[in-house]
């Protein structure tokens, strides 16, 4: 039972978070007669048909802004600066650098200047 009731939860928050856009739309839908009476930012002005949808085009604009800086701060979180801030030198000791040569018991192909074409069927 809790299990379940946990994994709903969860459930919800990753839908929430990746679709608010369209519980914003939902709001609206559910609400339109309210917010184009109450909050319509074009009330005063009838000849333009607005009926709210100024409201939710500034609520949407918001949603969105609200996702890029949270995107934006994610990247940030995830970014490191690779910038050395001292010279480091290495030196091997010369014991233990050996150069090995060796001769291979056979010759490496040659690159050819000509391209390989596949077979032609007839």
């Amino acid at each position: 039972m809790v299990r379940s009731l946990i994994s709903l939860v969860l459930i919800i928050a990753l839908l929430g978070a990746n679709y608010s856009r369209y519980f914003i739309y939902a709001g609206f839908e559910l609400n339109d007669k309210y917010i184009a009476a109450a909050l319509c930012e074009n009330i005063d002005k009838p000849m333009l048909n607005c009926k709210g949808k100024c409201y939710l085009a500034k609520k949407i604009k918001e949603a969105e802004e609200k996702e890029e800086s949270r995107e934006k701060q994610l990247r940030k979180s995830h970014f490191q600066d690779a910038m050395a801030v001292q010279e480091v030198a290495v030196n091997y000791p010369s014991i233990h650098i050996q150069l090995i040569s060796f001769d291979l018991p056979f010759d490496l192909p040659q690159r050819s200047g000509s391209i390989f074409h596949p077979p032609q069927t007839v």
